[in-house]
Order: structure tokens, then sequence, then C-alpha cells
């Protein structure tokens, strides 16, 4: 068995290098393997890997046979696959092209909902592995137009070479092109123009949706929990669509804020973590059916849909790089306002929810009680000062001050100290006298300055102001 082995090893090497490896794994597979070398070479053999006879080598680019090819249909949205439209016209044009040409179709790949803009296709991908395996599955991939293959000018010319490599052509039935310079520098300008109309499409669609998203409108994905996107408008074909809470799921979203913000009445305020757990420890569950995870959780109590702002255009799609606040849009859950500037509430409903308000909360027959026991009692503290402060005035007025305790035993009987000889008369503190004006000088002012001394005893005039 082993010489055996080495044996086609070396022979297989001959015709084909790059599998010569697979001689060492086993005899079985080496066999296969150099089968279908020499048929390529013109050599037929039996299973015992026996000659039987030789047949004429053809020409490179000579096929004893039809050309096989594989269909690619594609479009962009899963909208447009749902019309059931576009997919079923790209296979009948891309199958009735390939057998006016004597092609057989052995393989078709359907891409419903992918965008061309990258190779993140699970059936792209599958066609090219296959094309690429050396079992030269089909020799032809057939496609309506190159914006079906790619929408990026160096993605379609990278899987155009790579295809070349295993010999693969790739041909459009709406651009046919051949392989000389010229028409290769055509299909470049073409993927070009694909690419830029692309780009230019997705900005036109973009704008449309911030504008959606301005007047309040959801613009699709799935809605956070505790709401659901219900119909409100149709505009020709277009659905307009808004967020409105749901009963059921917004029962669990007030329960969730309530552990976070006050507890279960047993501990106080709740982490992400202890409800996660007090959640999935009382059966409560996701939409999906799944247990409450911490990421879950975090989201919904950071998410600001909960406080009545809906964002829209936060994130890059395909990097997920957060976008600059300027690009952003912000509009109110329920009223699609660019702003939450306040409930639009009736006046007479407006009225109604203060004067209930005051009246449960104001009106209450114990703060009520309490309210009006400290207003009599500051009354009655105020009129028992008046009436003593009358008392206090009627006995000055009735009766003498009494003396002193100091003067009346200082300088005995009571009697009031005597002014010392040769000391002025001064008049108490604080007190004015009106200037004296001379005849015809107006009504006479009170002086801004103080009288130091009284009148002189022999003249018996007032001593005039500085002012005078």
């Amino acid at each position: 068995m082993w010489p055996q082995s080495f044996k086609l090893g070396r022979e297989l090497t001959r015709l084909k290098p790059d599998a010569a490896v697979v001689c060492l794994r086993s005899v079985p597979v080496a066999m296969n393997a150099l089968s279908r070398a020499r048929s390529r070479r013109g050599v037929a053999m039996n299973s015992a890997g026996k000659r039987w006879g030789s047949v004429p080598a053809m020409p490179i680019g000579v096929r004893t046979s039809a050309p096989r090819a594989a269909v690619y249909l594609r479009v962009s949205t899963g909208r447009q696959a749902e019309q059931d439209l576009s997919i079923p016209d790209q296979k009948a044009q891309t199958r009735v092209w390939a057998t006016q040409r004597g092609w057989t179709v052995v393989a078709e790949y359907v891409e419903p909902g992918a965008s061309a803009t990258d190779d993140k296709r699970p059936e792209f991908q599958r066609m090219i592995e296959r094309a690429c395996d050396g079992e030269n599955a089909f020799d032809v991939i057939v496609v309506h137009s190159f914006s079906r293959f790619f929408r990026d000018a160096f993605g379609l010319e990278f899987y155009v070479r790579k295809l070349a490599k295993h010999g693969v052509r790739l041909v459009s039935i709406t651009q046919e092109l051949g392989d000389d310079p010229a028409q290769v520098m055509m299909r470049q300008v073409i993927a070009l123009f694909d690419e830029y109309q692309s780009k230019e499409n997705a900005k036109h669609v973009l704008r449309s949706m911030k504008e959606n998203a301005r007047q309040g409108y959801w613009n699709g994905a799935r809605p956070p929990f505790g709401y659901q996107a219900v119909e409100v408008e149709r505009r020709g074909s277009r659905i307009k669509k808004r967020l409105v809470i749901d009963p059921v799921e917004a029962e669990t979203v007030r329960l969730i804020f309530r552990l976070f913000l006050e507890g279960d009445g047993r501990s106080g305020p709740m982490g992400v973590k202890a409800i996660a757990v007090w959640l999935n420890t009382h059966g409560f569950r996701t939409r999906g059916g799944a247990t409450w995870g911490f990421g879950s959780l975090h989201a919904l109590l950071t998410h600001s849909v909960y406080a009545g702002r809906m964002p829209f255009n936060r994130f890059e799609a395909r990097s997920g790089r957060r976008k600059a606040a300027s690009e952003q849009v912000v509009s109110c859950a329920r009223h699609g306002r660019t702003a939450c500037k306040g409930r639009s509430i009736r006046m007479d409903k407006l009225d109604g929810l203060v004067t209930t308000h005051l009246a449960d909360r104001l009106l209450q027959p114990e703060r009520l009680k309490a309210l009006l026991g400290s207003l009599a009692g500051r009354r009655a503290e105020k009129a028992a000062a008046v009436d003593a402060s009358e008392t206090a005035g009627a006995g000055g007025v009735r009766g003498r001050r009494a003396p002193a305790p100091a003067l009346q035993a200082g300088r005995g009987g009571g009697d009031r100290p005597r002014r010392p000889a040769g000391r002025p008369h001064r008049r108490p503190q604080g007190r004015s006298r009106p200037c004296p004006r001379p005849p015809g000088s107006g009504r006479a002012r009170p002086c801004a300055r103080r009288w130091t001394s009284a009148p002189s005893s022999s003249s018996g005039s007032e001593r005039p102001c500085a002012s005078g």
C-alpha cells in the first residue's frame, strides 16, 4: 500500500503539484485526484489506477460540452423581496439569455434583501467558495447587471480577478463586455458609477428618514420594550407608524424603574444585577421569552425613549461609530416635535387637574385644623400684646414715673439732679428745630443740623444754626 501511495504521489506531483499533499493522507483520495488530473491531460484510467487508453488532449480554451453557468440574483431590501417582482424577472431574463447561447444553468444563488456595497452576504460567499474550491462546478457566473454582483469598484475588481484565477468568468446580460483592455476599463467605469449611485441613494434615503423622525414617526426596526409600532397614517403606498405604549409590557417597565428607584419594599434602591435576579426569580421574561440579562436591563434603564425623547441616526450602521450631535435627530416620542416642551392640555381639563390636586393635597382636614389653630394662636398673641401696650400707656398718663433705684439711693428723695452751674443747657440728641428765615423767604424747613447750646438767658433769643 505504501509503495503505491508514493508512486501515485510522484505522478500527481508531475501533473498537479498543489494536490500532491493529498497522497500522504489517503490512497483513495489520491486516486480520485490523480484521475481528475489525468482526465484534464487526456488520460483515462480505471478504478484500479491502470491506463485504459489515451484520449487526444483538447487545446486550451476549447470545450467538449456547453459551458456550465451559475445565476446570481439579488435585491437590496427585504421589502423588494416581499413584492416578488424583481427576483423573478432577473431569473427569467438570465435563464433565457443563457439558453439562447446554449449554456446550461447548473446552480442558482438568490440573495433577498442584501446590500452589494460589501461582501457580507451568505449566498454570495457560498457561490464564491463553490467557484474557487477546485472542482470546476461551473464556468460562468451570470448576473442581470454588474450592480447586482457588487456596488463597490474595488470589491468588483477584486472578485473578478479572484474568479479568473480559477477559470470562472463574470458575465452581465445587460452590459456585455469582453476581456480586452478597453472593455475592462469600461467595466471599471460602470462599477464607479454604480458605487456613486449607491451612495447618492443612501444620502437621499437618510434625509427622508430624518425628516420622518422629526415628524414623530417610527422609521422601522424593532420597537423598544414596552412600546409597539402602530399604523397611524397612509401616504400613497407608504405607511406611517408611531410608537404607542404596550399595556402588557409597560407594567414590567414600570416595575423595573420602581425597583431601581425604590426597591421591592424590603430593601433600598436596587442595582442592575439585583433587578435581573429579582425579575428572573419571580418569572418575568423578555419579549422573546428569554431571561433578563444585565446588558438588556442596562439598555432599558438608559434608553431615552422612556423619558419621552426618541433618538434617531445616533450611530454609523457599519462601524458603530457615534455620530455628531448635529447629525442626530431627537423627537418627542408622543407628539413628534423636535423637543419635548410639555404636554398640550385643554384649559378646562387643566383647571380640573389643578383644583383636584389642591383639594387632595392642601385642603385635608388635619392640615386645615392645624393651619387654623396656628392662625388663631397668632391672632390671640397679637391681641394680648396690643392690650398690654394700651394698659401701660394709660398708667403713664395718670401717674408719675417711679424714680430709679440708683437715684433713690444716691441723691435721696428721688429729686432729679440739678445742672451744674456754668454748664450750658443741652437739647436732647437727635432733635432739630426749624431754621429761622428772613421774612418773605418762604416756609421754614427743619434744620438738618443739631442745636449745640441753649438760648441766651439775657437776650431771650435763639442761637441761629450755621445753615441759616
